[in-house]
C-alpha cells in the first residue's frame, strides 16, 4: 500500500518573495498570512514579500515567516487536492507545521509558539554552526575530536548520509572544520546563524520554552509525527509538550525520520513551503522515493498534475 508523507523546511529555507504568489491567488494563504499579521504583531505578509533579506534572515523573524509561509501553502494544496498524509515530520522549526498538519495545535497556537521559540533561540549568541558535506564517519569522528581540544562540539543535524552540521564553541567548530578539510573533506560550510542552535548551549532557551509549553493546548496527533530529536513516531499530546522543549538543544535526526517513514511503507513525499532543501536531501537518504515540491501557484500545479497522471496510469 503506497503511503505519502508531508515534509516541511527548516531555517534556510527562506527567501525574499516566499509565499506572495499563493496569497495572491489564493484565499486560503491569504487569510493564513492575515492571522500571522495579527497573531504575531507584525507584518511578517511584508517581510516575507518584500523583505529587507537582513531582516528576513534574522532568526526572530526567519521562523516564523517560514511556518506562516508553510502552512499557507498547505492549506492551499489540501484545498485544491483533498490529499491527506499517513505521516509528517518537518525539520527543525518545520516541525511546528507537522505538528499543525496533525491538528496538534491550532494556527493561533502554532504562530504563538514558534515566535516565543524564535524569541528565546535568538536571545542565545554564543557559538557557531557549518555544514560538513560528503565526510565519512571516520573523519566526521576525527574532525570533532580535534575540534573539542578548543572547547564544546556537537552534532547538530543528521541532513543526509552526506550532509551533517555541526555546532558548538565557535573555535572549536572552526578547528574542526580546518582539520577535516585538511584531511580529505572536500567542503565545510561556515552557516550564518546567529547562534550554536541544536546545543546544550541551547539549554537555557529550552528550559525557559518549556514553561510556555505547559500552558498551551495541545491535542493528539491525528496523523502521526516523526519527531527530530529521536526518529520515533509522536501521537500523544503529552510526548510533544515533552520534545518540543528538548527539540531546540537536541540533535535533529533527519536522515533516520526520512528513514522510518520508508520503513513504515512512505513512497511518496511532498515538501511543502519555501525552497527544494528537503527534497535535495531526500534524494541522498531515500533515492528510491517520489518527491514534490509545493511552494508557488506553478510548483502546485506540476505536482497536481503530475500525481493526477500518476493515478489515472495505475
Amino acid at each position: 500500500m503506497k503511503k505519502t508523507a508531508f515534509i516541511f523546511p527548516g531555517q534556510g529555507a527562506q527567501y525574499i518573495g516566499m509565499g506572495k504568489d499563493l496569497c495572491d491567488n489564493f484565499e486560503q494563504a491569504k487569510h493564513v498570512f492575515e492571522v500571522a499579521d495579527s497573531i504575531l504583531g507584525k507584518n511578517i505578509s511584508k517581510l516575507c514579500f518584500e523583505g529587507p533579506e537582513d531582516e528576513l534572515k534574522q532568526t526572530i523573524n526567519t521562523q516564523p515567516a517560514i511556518v506562516t509561509t508553510s502552512i499557507a501553502t498547505l492549506e492551499v494544496l489540501k484545498s485544491k487536492t483533498g490529499l491527506k498524509a499517513d505521516f509528517t515530520a518537518g525539520h527543525s522549526l518545520g516541525e511546528y507545521c507537522a505538528m499543525y498538519c496533525a491538528g496538534v495545535m491550532g494556527l493561533e497556537t502554532t504562530l504563538k509558539a514558534i515566535q516565543k521559540r524564535a524569541e528565546l533561540m535568538s536571545s542565545v549568541s554564543t557559538g557557531s554552526m557549518a555544514a560538513v558535506l560528503n565526510a565519512t564517519e571516520e573523519q566526521l569522528d576525527a574532525g570533532l575530536k580535534e575540534g573539542s581540544k578548543f572547547g564544546y562540539i556537537d552534532v547538530a543535524n543528521y541532513n543526509s548520509p552526506v550532509q551533517v552540521v555541526i555546532t558548538g564553541d565557535s573555535n572549536a567548530v572552526k578547528a574542526a572544520g580546518d582539520f577535516m578539510l585538511a584531511n580529505g573533506v572536500k567542503r565545510v560550510v561556515p552557516l550564518a546563524v546567529s547562534g550554536a542552535f541544536h546545543s546544550k548551549y541551547m539549554e537555557s532557551a529550552g528550559n525557559k520554552f518549556e514553561e510556555f509549553v505547559k500552558n498551551i493546548q495541545l491535542s493528539d496527533a491525528q496523523i502521526p509525527v516523526i519527531t527530530n530529536v529521536d526518529a520515533e513516531i509522536t501521537t500523544n499530546a503529552e510526548d510533544f509538550k515533552a520534545k518540543m522543549p528538548k527539540q531546540i538543544y537536541s540533535s535533529v535526526y533527519w536522515t533516520k525520520t526520512i528513514q522510518k517513514m520508508v520503513a513504515e511503507g512512505v513512497d511518496t513525499f511532498i515538501e511543502i513551503g519555501p525552497g527544494k532543501i528537503l527534497a535535495g536531501l531526500n534524494k541522498k537518504i531515500a533515492p528510491e522515493a517520489i518527491v514534490y515540491n509545493v511552494f508557488d501557484t506553478e510548483s502546485l500545479e506540476n505536482t497536481i498534475n503530475t500525481i493526477n497522471e500518476q493515478v489515472t496510469k495505475v
